[in-house]
């Protein structure tokens, strides 16, 4: 079968290797959309901490089972899927509290354990997530990234009527503004600097947008909210202004759940923070049952996935992909290769 290798930062090798075979308890996947993200790119670029090269990438994706092993119950070849990709030790105090998901031996899929980027590829039964009949591949790759918003959008309490600030508009900050959407948020308002973003974002039915570039954050939640100010943001930039604004702005009181990846450690006002009583939560990855509910918003419709497709590549064109990414900028969204 064939298999793409990050041989070093930009270099991707093509061979030709043994298929596996689906063992007791495991599903045998053929692999047939690979989400490019973000933290790919930063593979891609050697700029990821703890990524260790040669390396078979894809984390993000959607297959079709070819065979089960011995042991595994409903799931049958030929049903839609997709696998969460963490490997979890089950040991550790946090896996010990159902926390597996910030397992302190924590190591994911493409990047510090092999990845998907290959034709047919076998997990455990208990990461394979069915997915319905309806859904597109690129639905069944998009189901990760959702994920992380369920999850994400889960730690910030309960939003039901609540007005909620989302900064950054890439596909993971578009999809916790959907997210919030679905937990009951009464009105959610996204930042950017990139105009397009917002663009994507108005498309999927967020009309609250505010170019962080040209207002700030406290001008736009004086006007998305009609003055009664917010007291939740979703930090999904990874940026330290924004982070700023966010403390600045939001109300005493006020929740800020911090799901961008920082490059560098950011300088906030811990003062303002403390003084204001400013709740700051972390929030990684996600768990089994945020798969569940990313497929059952996706394929209920409340959370649209098709405006923010960018381009595909077939699977040899790997390396374009990346090209086009560093090439488009913010004009890019959600990258797929095609391996059938």
């Amino acid at each position: 079968m064939r298999q793409a290798t990050m041989t070093s930062p930009g270099v991707i090798e093509f061979g030709e290797v043994s298929a596996p075979s689906a063992g007791p308890g495991q599903v045998l996947m053929r692999i047939q959309r690979i989400g490019v993200c973000g933290t790919d790119v930063h593979v891609n670029h050697g700029k990821h901490p703890f990524t260790k090269y040669p390396v078979v990438q894809g984390h993000e994706f959607s297959a079709v089972v070819e065979a089960v092993g011995e042991g595994v119950t409903g799931i049958k070849p030929g049903m839609k899927v997709t696998a969460r990709p963490q490997l979890v030790c089950g040991e550790c105090r946090a896996c010990r509290r159902g926390q597996y998901n910030i397992c302190e031996n924590l190591r994911v899929r493409g990047f510090q354990a092999p990845g998907v980027a290959q034709d047919l590829f076998a997990t455990e039964a208990d990461k394979v997530v069915v997915l319905p009949d309806s859904f597109t591949p690129e639905q069944g790759a998009f189901v990760e990234p959702v994920a992380v918003a369920v999850h994400s959008t889960g730690r910030a309490g309960n939003l039901a009527g609540r007005s909620v600030v989302v900064m950054g508009a890439g596909p993971i900050g578009n999809f916790v503004a959907q997210s919030c959407r679905c937990r009951g948020a009464r009105r959610v308002l996204i930042t950017d600097l990139s105009s397009y973003r917002l663009d994507v974002a108005r498309e999927v039915g967020i009309e609250a947008v505010s170019n962080a570039g040209r207002e700030s954050l406290a001008d736009a939640a004086e006007r998305a909210f009609d003055g009664e100010g917010f007291d939740l943001a979703m930090e999904a930039a990874g940026s330290e202004e924004a982070m700023n604004q966010a403390i600045r702005a939001i109300d005493k009181g006020g929740t800020i759940v911090v799901l961008g990846v920082f490059a560098a450690m950011p300088r906030i006002d811990m003062a303002r923070v403390g003084e204001h009583e400013i709740s700051i939560v972390g929030t990684l990855m996600y768990k089994h049952e945020d798969y569940l509910q990313a497929v059952e918003w996706i394929a209920s419709g409340h959370i649209k996935t098709e405006p923010l497709i960018s381009k595909h590549f077939a699977f040899e064109d790997y390396l374009l992909a990346y090209r086009y990414i560093d090439e488009q900028g913010d004009r890019s969204m959600k990258v797929f290769v095609d391996l059938w």
